[in-house]
């Protein structure tokens, strides 16, 4: 952002004394009758990236916005701090003298991290920066952790798999991947659902392990006093649908496998299995090299 340049060096603090400076801020804040956790509901009407392309229409004009607080820069009366929403960032200007001076300063004791809510006005800095005027800004949600130090950023492999919701604050770009895995789905679905097949959803829980020869988990079903195993595949319910006349079925659903594990196999996994009667491996074939031409922008 351009007004980087005011900000101050972050001083490295020791983690339980972090914690315990954010819990006392919560029940200071609980004691005054401003639980942010009482907050349930916050109507945006814009979100960043929204505000910078469509800047020239907005300028001027009065907008909320949602978000957490990324980075925070003080100087005196006026503070700078990045808002970061869904779409992306957006840097959020607030004025002692423009708004009421109790919010102002309770303002200054969020830390980043915090979810807030905005309400203000879109303009351009002196510096040209694309910014929101904040005149109202509410504390949505208290960040009791702090995010991982912005200079390192979160690189921990096993960290980032376990903790997908940290890797996709601080390394936004992950969402590229979310949004992938969706889309391909939702034409999945579509490409057989305009092909005549029904999506389906078969047990997840099996009296036996079936379908495939991988190693199952198994669990126990207190009501029947029965262990019962999670499914490898679905392969052997949607052949009987098959049998029961559904001449057409697919199922995206999960498969558990309780074996080996590395950071591209998951015990865990989506699968899409599909059957068709009256047909063999080779309208399989066609089926396949169908869709893969359709996906493809230069099949050849």
């Amino acid at each position: 952002m351009a007004e980087n340049n005011n900000s101050t060096p972050e001083v490295p603090q020791d983690l339980s004394e972090i914690l315990r400076v954010r819990r006392e801020k919560l029940s200071s804040l609980q004691n005054e009758g401003r639980d942010p956790f009482q907050e349930t509901k916050f109507v945006a009407s814009h979100h960043a990236q929204e505000i910078k392309d469509h800047f020239d229409a907005l300028e001027g004009s009065e907008i909320t916005i949602a978000g957490r607080l990324m980075s925070k820069r003080g100087m005196g009366k006026v503070s700078f701090c990045d808002l970061q929403d869904k779409s992306g960032r957006i840097q959020l200007y607030a004025r002692k003298d423009e708004m009421d001076e109790d919010a102002y300063n309770r303002f200054k004791k969020y830390d980043i991290g915090d979810i807030v809510g905005v309400r203000g006005e879109v303009f351009r800095t002196q510096r040209g920066e694309m910014s929101v005027r904040g005149r109202e800004i509410t504390l949505l949600s208290k960040s009791l952790l702090p995010l991982p130090e912005k200079f390192h950023g979160l690189t921990d492999k096993e960290t980032r798999y376990r903790q997908r919701y940290v890797d996709l604050i601080v390394n936004p770009e992950v969402r590229r991947n979310f949004e992938i895995r969706s889309a391909f789905i939702k034409y999945l679905r579509h490409f057989l659902d305009g092909r005549g097949y029904m999506e389906v959803e078969t047990p997840v829980l099996n009296t036996i392990s079936g379908g495939a020869t991988a190693r199952p988990f198994i669990t126990h079903h207190n009501t029947l006093d029965i262990d019962m195993y999670m499914r490898i595949a679905t392969e052997l319910p949607l052949k009987r649908l098959i049998v029961g006349g559904m001449e057409r079925v697919y199922e995206v659903g999960r498969i558990f496998r309780n074996e080996g594990m590395d950071t591209k196999h998951n015990p865990e996994f989506t699968t899409v299995e599909l059957y068709e009667a009256y047909a063999d491996f080779n309208d399989m074939m066609d089926l396949f090299c169908l869709y893969t031409h359709n996906t493809n922008p230069n099949p050849t």
